[in-house]
């Protein structure tokens, strides 16, 4: 395969909307990638988050294949098998109540969105939704409304109206709060805006003003969740219920699927042909996401949180780095170098790592091998502290 021709053709034929960096990725097995010349990297990326297992990851494979076999799409009007499975499956793991299936994490939070909304208006005339500064929720216009950046404020006015944009503290919530709040949306980890995590006392205040005011409390996990941070949900961390949950990325394990997860005060809120997705909850997508939600157990949670650990602690040891921040494999950088050039240094050495505003984030496979993050600090220590 010729590499500058690929880059050629989709310089031609593809919306210019991706900053790529310039390697064909051909195929890859567990937390190693090759490109189109044969090359090997080191994995730390895994698709932003999304192929936790690794690369051709065999159980999700054959999982997708078996279905495959059976029946790709079916859509909404019927009952799927391996739909009901996940319900089943996320509802047990977290205490939800009923799940809405989607193909994104976007889409998952306009559902959640969506909730929100019709419980506040249903019950009480409410409809604003706070969020947090420097929080992403997604591309779309309900959840580029949503998300706290001015970056992504740019250029696609009117913006959806009922939203307000806290600082992550109590002082911040309050000053934002108004008798037509319906509900608080918050990222536990803040994922895009550099790995923040949000401060365990705010989370568990905030979680008791919604409670005390009927006020829904709605988590993103779309980035943080599946295992991610050492917990089947960042949220777990800190002894909080949240009323809803959104999540995506690593669920599929590499196909499209988003879920929003209902949980007691709003389980029951939607009624026929409140919402819906004619590819959402694919038997495909679903029976790929039990294979990978089968497989979160509570030691491979260990695992993710000493591997975490060991990564973070030896990542704050190389010189030019000016802070570690995240959970369990979900990790930011500070560097005194821009952020942009150190990826791009790296993958020349064979690292993919990727960035988040300022900083480099590092999303490995869960599944990530002792020597495998040996060798990724050993090229993080040659270009960040060069």
């Amino acid at each position: 395969m010729d590499s500058k021709l690929i880059f050629g053709e989709d310089s031609d034929f593809i919306a210019h909307t991706y900053a790529r960096f310039p390697v064909v990725f051909e195929r890859g097995e567990g937390c190693t990638l090759y490109d189109a010349e044969g090359r090997e990297y080191i994995d730390c990326a895994s698709g932003i988050g999304v192929n936790i297992f690794g690369v051709c990851d065999t159980a999700w494979r054959d999982a997708v294949v078996e279905q495959l076999n059976k029946v790709q799409h079916v859509c909404n009007l019927y009952y799927s098998q391996p739909q009901v499975k996940l319900a089943e499956l996320l509802c047990n793991r977290t205490g939800a109540k009923k799940v809405f299936f989607a193909n994104s994490g976007a889409e998952a939070n306009e559902c959640a969105i969506k909730a929100a909304r019709k419980y506040g208006n249903t019950r009480y005339g409410r409809n604003e939704i706070i969020t947090l500064k420097d929080s992403f929720h997604g591309r779309t216009m309900a959840t580029l409304s949503a998300t706290g950046q001015d970056a992504f404020h740019k250029y696609y006015e009117p913006f959806l109206a009922g939203f307000r944009y806290a600082d992550p503290t109590m002082d911040g919530v309050l000053k934002c709060y108004t008798d037509k709040t319906c509900a608080v949306m918050v990222e536990c980890i803040q994922g895009e805006s550099g790995v923040h995590v949000l401060d365990g006392d705010f989370l568990r205040e905030l979680e008791s003003f919604c409670r005390e005011r009927d006020i829904l409390l709605i988590c993103d996990e779309v980035q943080c969740g599946n295992g991610r941070t050492g917990r089947m949900y960042a949220y777990q961390h800190f002894g909080i219920r949240p009323d809803i949950v959104t999540t995506a990325k690593g669920l599929g394990g590499g196909l499209p699927i988003g879920a929003c997860m209902l949980f007691e005060r709003c389980a029951d809120i939607f009624s026929y042909g409140d919402h819906g997705s004619t590819f959402g909850g694919n038997p495909v997508a679903c029976a790929g996401a039990v294979s990978i939600v089968e497989r979160l157990t509570d030691d491979l949670f260990k695992e993710v949180q000493g591997k975490g650990a060991y990564l973070a602690a030896h990542i704050g040891r190389i010189r030019g780095v000016k802070g570690v921040s995240g959970l369990g494999l979900m990790i930011g950088i500070a560097t005194e170098r821009p952020a942009r050039e150190i990826a791009a240094e790296c993958l020349e050495k064979g690292l993919v790592v990727l960035t988040a505003h300022d900083r480099v984030r590092l999303l490995p496979p869960l599944t990530i091998s002792k020597g495998e993050m040996d060798g990724a600090l050993k090229i993080l220590n040659e270009v960040i502290g060069k």
